[in-house]
C-alpha cells in the first residue's frame, strides 16, 4: 500500500496463466542493465501514484490498458539507485487476449512471453527483479 511517500518507479509482472511478458533492454552504453531481460514498468512522472506510474509505463512499453483494480501484491522495496527513493513491484493478470493486443513501443529490443521459472533461472534477467518476482509469488 502506498502512503504519499516519495518512489522513484514501479515494475510489475504481467502474468498470464504461467507466463510473463517480459522484454530484452537495449544495448545501449549509459542504461542500466543493457541487454538484459526485464519486466515492464519505469520511473515515476510528477505526483503519480506506483499504481498511476505503472499503468501509465504499461500503456507507453507494450499498448496495454491494465485497470487500477487489477494491480495486486504491490510492495515497496528499498532502493538500489544514487537517487535514493524506493520503488514498488506489483503483479497483474492478464488473459491471452490481451497478449494477442500487445504492441511494443520503442524501448527495447523485443518482447515474449517467458515462463516464470525462466525468467527467475535467466543468468541474463534483471537480478533484483528476479527476487523480487520470486518473493511475490511464494506469497500467492
Amino acid at each position: 500500500m502506498w502512503s504519499g511517500e516519495a518512489f522513484s518507479g514501479t515494475k510489475i509482472a504481467l502474468i498470464c496463466e504461467s507466463m510473463l511478458v517480459s522484454y530484452l533492454r537495449d544495448q545501449k552504453h549509459g542504461i542500466p542493465f543493457p541487454g538484459l531481460w526485464d519486466l515492464p514498468g519505469g520511473g515515476r512522472e510528477g505526483q503519480e501514484s506506483p499504481v498511476e506510474c505503472v499503468i501509465r509505463e504499461v500503456e507507453e512499453e507494450f499498448g496495454l490498458r491494465i485497470a487500477p483494480d487489477r494491480v495486486r501484491q504491490l510492495t515497496r522495496y528499498e532502493s538500489l539507485s544514487p537517487s535514493g527513493q524506493d520503488t514498488y513491484f506489483c503483479i497483474a493478470l492478464i488473459n491471452r487476449e490481451e497478449i494477442k493486443r500487445i504492441e511494443f513501443g520503442d524501448k527495447g529490443q523485443r518482447w515474449t512471453l517467458m515462463a516464470i521459472d525462466e525468467f527467475l533461472e535467466r543468468e541474463d534477467a534483471v537480478p533484483h527483479l528476479q527476487t523480487r518476482l520470486a518473493d511475490l509469488m511464494s506469497s500467492l
